[in-house]
């Protein structure tokens, strides 16, 4: 079955010349790849979007299930006989691009509180996606969004700034509340959070919905606007700013227009967070993609330099990680969301990635990369020596202009009181060329006479009136 990944170009290798991949603990990235095989070895049939990978994904995860693996090597092995591996990236460019996640822990409360006023809401009755239904866990990070208005009229949902401002406040959809709008930001921003409750309780919530509008990276704007230099762009950073201008907070968090709804996940504080593919994220091995061209439960091996311990550290990274969530910002074939877990320290590590990368995808040996481009045609083959001679290829010449003829100067006129000049001798050489005879203007046609036209008698249409007794 060939492979086609959208706007990519790829390369195939060979496992020796990939950087760092001897190195790696594959049997963690083994057992991340195991728990991607849960749901895909439950689908059925033909995947419903053609993906690159498609269904190929589920031969390797069939071999997995049967093989209890307790050594790095032997999972090296694994991968390394059921995978081809290919180097990808964005057509054109020649590296791929990660940021980090994490899922932050914030204080909150289960009831509004002069302390905790912010609402945490979950998807609203009158929020509609098409083609979903009210009851669909998990709607898309994409797509229109719409609000009905009495019974068949469909608008799109409100933004941030109506929501902000009390558009839907009132109707029973809070889950939690907490402390300040930027804490809710981060939360939306990463998908998913742990509410610490006063009575010590853990709250879990999950991305449920959006109101769908684009996202809008605030941090861009602060680069945009010069506030904060790109080199020094952060998590932090930005926290660090809104916190000193909470007005000038309130217009930023506006700049994107796009807003989350959650829902409340029955996990513990030993859970890690769900992924779009619905499994437990793996922190250092899961990674967001762009679910629009992958598959969930595709490994690619990253390779490069990342700050990991400190904000001017260039740590080598050479990391086999596995797809199993997604993004509204994650587009593109080398582009990638890596997850490092809950809390403050991952915030921090998560926070300063913005690295380019080199990716590199392991593609199911079901698959040829190869075999689309055997399809594409050819050009015609050169003719051949002797066929060349009977049919000489000579440059056209270049046609001869004629010579330039020098012009004599005009004769002065003749008055009544001289005589007329004698007219030279014409001269024994040559004959002077003729000038080319210079074409008549074709006169223009005459306006059409301008005649006055009878005014139109109107015609009376008489009508016949029926009298009904």
């Amino acid at each position: 079955m060939p492979l086609q990944v959208n706007g990519s170009q790829y390369e195939p290798l060979t496992w020796a010349s990939i950087p760092g991949w001897n190195d790696d603990d594959h049997l963690a990235a083994y057992k991340a790849f195991r728990t991607s095989c849960k749901p895909i070895a439950a689908q059925q049939g033909v995947p419903p979007d053609s993906k690159a990978l498609g269904s190929s994904l589920r031969d390797p995860c069939r071999i997995a299930k049967g093989l209890e693996l307790a050594d790095t090597a032997k999972a090296k092995d694994f991968f390394e006989q059921n995978f081809v591996p290919l180097r990808i990236s964005r057509l054109g460019e020649d590296a791929g691009f990660v940021t980090g996640y994490y899922e932050p822990v914030l204080d909150g409360s289960r009831t509004q509180t002069d302390v905790y006023n912010v609402p945490v809401y979950r998807r609203p009755s009158n929020l509609f996606v098409r083609g979903k239904t009210q009851n669909s866990t998990g709607l898309p990070n994409g797509g229109q969004v719409f609000r009905k208005i009495g019974r068949r009229k469909l608008v799109p949902y409100y933004d941030r700034a109506a929501i902000e401002d009390g558009a839907i406040a009132g109707r029973g959809l809070e889950i939690a509340w907490l402390k300040s709008s930027t804490d809710l930001l981060f939360a939306q921003i990463q998908g998913s959070a742990r509410i610490k409750l006063p009575d010590g309780a853990t709250l879990r919530i999950n991305y449920d919905a959006h109101n769908g509008y684009p996202y809008t990276a605030v941090g861009r704007v602060l680069i945009d606007r010069g506030i904060i230099p790109k080199d020094q762009m952060s998590m932090q950073k930005i926290r660090e700013w809104m916190d000193q201008n909470p007005d000038g907070a309130k217009e930023l968090r506006r700049q994107n227009r796009s807003y989350v709804f959650f829902r409340e996940v029955p996990l513990s504080d030993k859970d890690e967070a769900v992924g779009a593919q619905g499994v437990p994220l793996t922190p250092g091995r899961s990674i967001a993609v762009d679910k629009a061209l992958h598959v969930y439960g595709t490994p690619f091996f990253i390779e490069g330099e990342l700050p990991i311990e400190s904000e001017q550290s260039k740590t080598p990274f050479h990391r086999l990680m596995i797809a199993q969530d997604t993004g509204s910002a994650i587009v593109g074939p080398a582009r990638a969301d890596l997850y490092f877990g809950a809390g403050a320290d991952a915030g921090k590590v998560s926070g300063r990635l913005r690295h380019n990368m080199q990716f590199v995808m392991l593609v199911p040996k079901g698959l040829d990369p190869i075999a689309r481009g055997r399809k594409l045609p050819v050009p015609d083959e050169r003719p051949s020596a002797k066929i060349a001679k009977l049919f000489p290829q000579t440059d056209p010449q270049p046609t001869a202009k004629p010579a330039d003829v020098p012009v004599a100067p005009a004769a002065k006129s003749a008055t009544k009181d001289t005589a007329p000049a004698t007219p030279p001798a014409p001269a024994a050489t040559a004959p002077v060329a003729q000038a080319a005879p210079v074409a008549q203007a074709v006169p223009l046609p005459e306006a059409r006479p301008n005649i006055p036209q009878p005014p139109e008698q109107r015609r009376t249409r008489r009508y016949r009136h029926h009298r009904y007794k």
